[in-house]
């Protein structure tokens, strides 16, 4: 059982389950015969990570970071079902997985929506867990997530990501901004084609981080864009 031993579930523990890992791992492996960019454990660990700093710079208590963590590591477990709707598929995966650990129903359950919630096409922040997981996860654009193959055969996925050359994400906690910076080589991808892909996504943040009682603010080549 997941937190069998000190009755409280953590991170670690989820992180160390290889269960989860194995949906994460077969996900990935489903995505990348699909000719999706990798969503790896290190795409789930920078969502986990991110999730939870966006939380803990907001001020928000201990065990809602450290939900927000677990709800980030496991929000692409859906994949290994199907992509479509993988959102809801991995949640109710993260249900049954979680079923069986020593977390309260109201915890297990706030995870589970998180993740049911994190998709652009069906989904939307319904509490501060799933806001900070939707930004995590779509902020994560970095040319490392494009996966070997020559440039000839890249989508436009690919050239978006393989096109960022910098990305930071940064909270000001005075002021609860949560900004985006990129830079793009436009030489790869124009900047209309990063819209095309990212927009809808980009509002997303924005209505996320209105949850959180932030403002997300975008920048791609020093330019001001939302």
């Amino acid at each position: 059982m997941i937190g069998e031993e000190n009755g409280v579930v953590t991170f670690e523990d989820i992180r160390n389950n290889a269960e989860i890992r194995t949906y994460i791992e077969k996900g990935n492996g489903n995505l990348g015969v699909l000719g999706f960019t990798k969503h790896s454990v290190g795409h789930a660990t920078k969502v986990s990570d991110t999730a939870a700093k966006i939380l803990e710079e907001l001020d928000y208590d201990a065990r809602t970071v450290e939900l927000a963590r677990i709800a980030g590591y496991m929000h692409d477990i859906g994949n290994a079902v199907n992509r479509a709707h993988h959102a809801e598929y991995g949640s109710l995966l993260a249900n049954e997985i979680l079923r069986g650990s020593d977390l309260s129903a109201q915890d297990r359950i706030t995870i589970v929506s998180a993740i049911a919630n994190h998709d652009e096409s069906t989904g939307g922040a319904v509490d501060a867990i799933s806001a900070a997981l939707i930004i995590a996860d779509k902020t994560d654009v970095r040319r490392s997530r494009v996966r070997q193959k020559p440039k000839a055969a890249f989508d436009i996925h690919d050239r978006v990501n393989y096109a960022v050359t910098d990305q930071t994400l940064k909270i000001n906690t005075d002021k609860r901004v949560i900004s985006l910076n990129l830079q793009l080589d436009t030489g790869i991808c124009s900047m209309y084609e990063y819209f095309e892909i990212f927009l809808g996504r980009m509002l997303m943040c924005r209505g996320a981080a209105e949850l959180l009682n932030a403002t997300f603010k975008l920048t791609a080549n020093g330019a001001k864009v939302l």
